[in-house]
């Protein structure tokens, strides 16, 4: 399964576990099961774990811009989380840091203390 979802309701954050390469063929994927889990959640934080994503193209960038916007239109923020340093690199030519928080973290105190 390319992503994974959990919610923390005491701290209104949703994770997004994303895995495996984002390019245009799974770009749209990743994107319909973490927007409908938005809508249905309504965060205030998204956290994007990257992970387990050993590749990502320009399509991953328009993943996380659209995710941006979205939290943002609904008053929330996104940070993104454990890029493999080829994936970082990606992101930050492209400005993505400019958006979000690019962060490495450790992935088990994501939603539980949540000590981003």
């Amino acid at each position: 399964m390319p992503v994974t979802t959990f919610y923390d309701a005491e701290t209104r954050t949703l994770l997004a576990e994303l895995s495996g390469d984002i390019d245009h063929c799974t770009a749209k994927g990743l994107r319909m099961p973490v927007d409908e889990e938005i809508m249905r959640r309504l965060p205030l934080r998204l956290i994007l774990d990257f992970g387990d994503v050993s590749f990502m193209d320009s399509s991953g960038i328009g993943l996380i811009i659209g995710r941006c916007k979205l939290m943002t239109d609904l008053g929330g923020t996104v940070i993104a989380v454990n890029p493999q340093p080829e994936v970082r690199k990606i992101m930050e030519l492209a400005g993505v840091q400019r958006l979000c928080s690019i962060v490495r973290s450790e992935r088990r105190s994501l939603i539980g203390g949540l000590t981003i």
